[in-house]
Formats: structure tokens, sequence, C-alpha cells
């Protein structure tokens, strides 16, 4: 998917004719940002293989749509006093390095409160509209445009005629210096950074800012940052840090922590979108030389010896790829040159599972891989091999499996993951026999998001290992655009 959209909602804390409580930066899904200034040649700006993102305050990120529109949100918290010429913190500006500031979520001040604005504390939670926020993210996340409300910081006031419009985006960054004060806010978000400066620098950069350029002299703003910025910043914003999933020191200055919150947004941008509602299941990552395998076993008019030559190759892959997730011991062994190697041990109490017939195709691979390990069988009645289950029953015809099989990781074998009703009748069985449920890694050419949704629902520490995952289920129950009946055309009886 291109690189979508970041929607920023900044809190901070400013004097009284500054202040801002939100402000949504918003990057249109064709990349041209939703002001002409934004710019996004920086590499966390660049084009991943999916949506970007912008750090600061608090940060939500929106993940990708799955079956409905579905969003991620990443917090950042930032320092309270440290703006830039702009009013962004230099963490959002290494992201967005022109963005512009928006919308606020300051509520208007009564005529009462406009009268004696001096001693009105903006740095205050009740100083923000936080139902307001809550329904604006709620929208978003749910793949809603919005209208966000324009504040008017001179009079401050809403312009009750005015609003802008944030459109859907993948990826929402949401910036305030009180964000995660209320737990409801801090509940919409997926990851939460704190920017976390030095007192001096933030009392410093505040009075070069309000100086230069508010017109203001030093004492005033020494003395509002006594009376509200300093008080708010030890009631509200320090205690609220420990909600942080990652704290960044020295802000903007540390490009590092800063690249490592960017690559970590570009892995989950990257991911299939049921990989980040479901983090135990794992696509083996695509290749040209994979993508042409699935075109050819996918042909209706391939050969049956070709149909099994590429299917094999395509179950070595993925079963080589669940290897790869099993626990591993670290090992050191000395080499025919007289040196110490430090490596690590397969896990040793390993089985394999296939669900008859077509996971019997699978066998050769797993027996490819680990020499000597032993596999069970289960036979379900089915119709067919897309997983679709005889009207109202689930039955079991056969099982053979090891008698240690509790004790050890079990590689549950299908091709297909259609509805998921077979996988859970199996699964089922190896829980009753005491097979721990984050002891099984069940193995499959292609799945439907159906059946990977019925058995995550269902069995949420079993993990699932695929090499794609398809578009979904047809009105017959075959997974589309599938590959037919697997069994029959493996085994040549079709």
């Amino acid at each position: 998917m291109p690189l979508q959209a970041c929607n920023a909602t900044m809190a901070t804390d400013n004097r009284i004719d500054q202040t801002k409580a939100g402000a949504y930066r918003g990057v249109r899904r064709n990349g041209v940002g939703e002001d002409d200034g934004v710019r996004h040649d920086h590499p966390a700006a660049a084009r991943p293989p999916r949506r970007a993102r912008q750090p600061a305050v608090s940060v939500l990120v929106v993940i990708p749509r799955i079956a409905f529109p579905k969003r991620i949100l990443f917090p950042v918290k930032s320092d309270p006093t440290v703006k830039t010429h702009n009013g962004t913190p230099p963490i959002a500006e290494t992201y967005f390095q022109a963005s512009q500031e928006q919308d606020s979520f300051y509520r208007g001040l009564t005529e009462e409160e406009s009268e004696h604005v001096e001693e009105y504390n903006f740095d205050h939670p009740d100083a923000f509209d936080t139902d307001q926020l809550l329904e604006c993210m709620g929208k978003l996340k749910s793949g809603q445009s919005v209208n966000i409300p324009i504040y008017d910081f001179k009079n401050h006031r809403r312009c009750s005629e005015s609003f802008r419009k944030v459109n859907v985006s993948d990826v929402i960054i949401l910036e305030g210096i009180l964000v995660f004060h209320d737990q409801r806010v801090r509940d919409l978000m997926d990851m939460k950074i704190f920017v976390d400066t030095d007192a001096d620098i933030r009392l410093a950069r505040r009075i070069r800012r309000d100086t230069v350029e508010r017109g203001r002299d030093v004492l005033s703003v020494l003395e509002q940052y006594g009376r509200f910025v300093k008080p708010a910043f030890d009631d509200f914003i320090l205690p609220s840090k420990k909600y942080a999933d990652v704290i960044i020191p020295r802000g903007g200055d540390n490009h590092v922590a800063i690249d490592l919150i960017a690559q970590h947004i570009r892995t989950k941008l990257g991911q299939h979108d049921l990989c980040k509602l479901y983090p135990n299941v794992c696509v083996v990552q695509t290749t040209f030389q994979i993508r042409g395998m699935h075109t050819l076993i996918r042909d209706r008019d391939i050969t049956t010896p070709d149909f099994v030559f590429y299917s094999d190759r395509l179950i070595r892959l993925v079963v080589e790829h669940g290897l790869g997730n099993l626990p591993f011991t670290e090992k050191q062994v000395v080499t025919p040159t007289g040196s110490i190697y430090s490596g690590v041990d397969f896990c040793k109490k390993l089985c394999g599972v296939s669900i008859v017939r077509s996971g019997e195709s699978m066998e050769n691979a797993l027996r490819a891989c680990c020499k000597g390990i032993k596999i069970g069988k289960i036979l379900i009645h089915r119709v067919g091999d897309n997983g679709q289950q005889v009207e109202c029953s689930l039955n079991l015809i056969y099982n053979k499996l090891p008698s240690d099989i509790a004790e050890r990781h079990v590689l549950l074998m299908d091709p297909v993951l259609g509805t998921g009703n077979s996988a859970n009748q199996a699964i089922q069985l190896l829980r009753s026999t005491g097979v721990p449920e984050d002891h099984i890694m069940f193995l499959n050419l292609i799945s439907a998001p159906e059946g990977i949704h019925c058995v995550c629902k269902r069995f949420p520490d079993v993990k699932i290992v695929t090499s794609e995952i398809d578009a979904g289920l047809n009105q017959d129950y075959r997974v589309v655009p599938g590959l037919g009946e697997y069994g029959d055309r493996y085994f040549g009886t079709d």
C-alpha cells in the first residue's frame, strides 16, 4: 500500500495567547501533504513497505485495513516547553520536517474566564476537550474522516463556523503534553513515546521563543513558567512518563532512538494487516521466487508433476521458516581449526502432526529438515480440502499421535487454511492430550483471513506460519483466488 497519512494532534503548554491543545498534521493518501509546505524527503517519511509516521508527544499509529478499516495509534509524549519556530517539537520535525500546526482541542473560554485570562491555567488537563478528542480519534481509527474545530488562540475560542477536515489515514500521530493523563486516551494508543529533555534546556528554549517570537519580556516568561508550566510538568506530565513504551532522552538530538522507532514503524507497516492484528501470524517474506512458484501451482493447467515439484519447494520454505520460530539454546562447539564457535542448538522435543490427507504432502519436507522426527496423523471428516465442514458436525475419524506429545513442540500441517474449523478441531485434540497452546505451530501454504480469525480468536497462543494470505472465501467456502482441491491435485486424483 502507498504511504498514506499521518494525523498528528499536538497539545502544548504555552502562555495564554499561544497555547495549543492539539494539532493534526496530515499527509494525503497520494503522499502529498494537506499543506503545500509539507516535505516528505526524510528517511522516516520515505515510503516504506507501507505507511510512515511522526513522533512527538503522543503518537497514534494507524494500522491498515483488514476486513474492516483498522487503525493503530502510536503516542509520543514530548517535552512540554520545547517548541520550534512553528510550534512543533523538534522530534516531530525530524519525521515531518515542515509540518504545520493546525487544529486545537482546547475548549473555548467562557466570558468570565476571558476577562481573567491571565489567571487561567492552560497547562491543566481540564483545559482540554478530551471528550471531543476521543470522539475524533475513535472515528479516525474506525476509518472515518472527521471535522476538527479550529481554535482561535488570540480570542481563546473556537471558530464556530470553521472546521478542518482530516481524512482517513493509515498512521495517526497524536501529539500532546497531557495525552497520557487520561486512561481513555492511553487505551487508544498502540505505542506511547515520551520525549525527555533537560529542564534547563526546556526553559532556555521557552525564553528564547517567547522573547524573540512572542514579544514578551524575560520576567513575564519566568513568571508564567514558575506559576503554571513547571507545576503542570511536576503534577501531570512527569508522573505520566511511566505509561510510555519508549522514552527518548535528548529529544530531537537522539537520532539513534528516532531511527529505531522509524524502523519499527516501517516493519509494522510492511506486515500484512492480519499480522498486525495477530502477532502470532507469520507470513514468509515474499520474493519474486516465491511469487513465481505461487503463480505456477495456482495455474489450473499445470501438470501434476510440476504441481508437486513446486508445492514441495514452497512447503520446504514454510517448514524452514516455522523451525526458525522454535526455541533454541546457546551452544559452543570446537571447529576443526581448534577455535570455539558460539552457536545455538535445535529444539530437541519436536514432532509433526498432519491433517489427512492434504497435510501428508508436507511430511517429506519436514522429514528432510528434521531427521528422524516423529509424525502423527489426524483424520477429520470434511468436504474437500478447503476446510468446509460437513453440515452441523465435525467428525474426528482417526488419530495416531506420539505417546509423549504433551512434552513436545508440535508442527501441525495442512496446506490450506480455509474456514479454520478443521484446524480448530485438530488443535482442540492436541490440547486435550496435554500439549500447551503455545507449543503448537500451524504450517500451511495459503490461508484465508476468515480461517486466521477463526483460529486466532479461539487459540490466541497458537502460531500460524503461511506463505501467503489470500483474499477470502467465496459462497462455496473455497479459498479465493486459492489453488483448488489441493489433495486431489497433489496426489493426482483430480
